[in-house]
């Protein structure tokens, strides 16, 4: 493995992974399980190098224009994409370099400060239905919680996330794992898209804005958070109606319980 990298961009968020143990689990993760593989902000190609070898369709897109003559050292100029993730359509461009529709595999180490936003963009493009990424971990924390911590943490990135896929902790990543080490830690998070989700990718706005009411005062009672926002007489008769005493916080809720008040309370 080659060494020699360009500076770090710090505004970017940029933070290159060396350590070979991580590198391998990630690229590990669902290699030759997927009709393609789509690579998010690459760098300089530490992952590149092992995912460039699959056999499927292989694309990254990538912002920072200094890493185009590494990524050539593995893949061919029209694998690459040079535009910012978070601003291009993912679907489109995915059908544009001729993907399959399906099964497709995102990896990424994402910027700590876009990880939300770009999760919740993958989250959204219905042909990416495996996902590996790292992230600080305490946003990973936020969508897997662990231990006692997963009693009281459902929230509203959590619930989204969960609703939609299968998540599993693929390993935690020490700040020595990288070059400059940030001063976070980070997590790698393994996610399966669910084949039958209780709610389509469409209603993911009207789930977005249901969450944020619900979790924005996670700590106060489910009742009076409720009352901010919807009729007190239909909020008795729901919570009644699911066994849910109005004293509870939100953030005690089950994801079936949560499913059950979006599909119940009026939008």
């Amino acid at each position: 493995m080659n060494h020699k990298y360009p500076w770090a961009n710090k505004d970017l968020g940029q933070h290159f992974l060396i350590n070979e143990s991580v590198i391998e689990q990630i690229c590990g993760n669902f290699f030759n399980e997927t009709e393609g593989i789509l690579e998010i902000g690459p760098g300089p190609g530490i992952l590149t190098e092992f995912l460039s070898k699959t056999t499927t369709p292989y694309l990254v897109i990538e912002k920072d224009q200094r890493f185009r003559p590494y990524l050539e050292k593995f893949i061919k100029p029209e694998q690459i994409v040079m535009k910012d993730a978070l601003e291009v359509d993912l679907q489109k461009v995915l059908e544009e370099h001729h993907f399959p529709k399906e099964n497709l595999w995102v990896v990424s180490n994402l910027p700590y400060n876009i990880s939300v936003p770009l999760t919740l963009k993958f989250l959204s493009t219905p042909s990416l239905e495996k996902m590996t990424l790292m992230m600080q971990k305490e946003v990973a924390e936020r969508i897997f919680p662990e231990g006692k911590k997963a009693l009281k943490s459902m929230n509203s990135l959590m619930a989204l996330c969960q609703t939609f896929f299968s998540i599993e902790k693929l390993c935690p990543v020490p700040p020595g794992a990288f070059l400059p080490p940030p001063k976070v830690n980070s997590t790698v998070l393994s996610f399966v898209r669910k084949k039958d989700p209780v709610f389509s990718l469409s209603d993911i706005p009207q789930l977005e804005t249901f969450f944020q009411k619900l979790f924005l005062q996670r700590r106060k009672q489910l009742g009076k958070v409720l009352k901010m926002n919807f009729d007190a007489s239909k909020i008795e008769k729901v919570l009644q109606e699911e066994g849910i005493e109005p004293q509870r916080r939100s953030e005690t809720l089950t994801l079936s319980e949560v499913h059950e008040l979006f599909k119940k309370l009026p939008k």
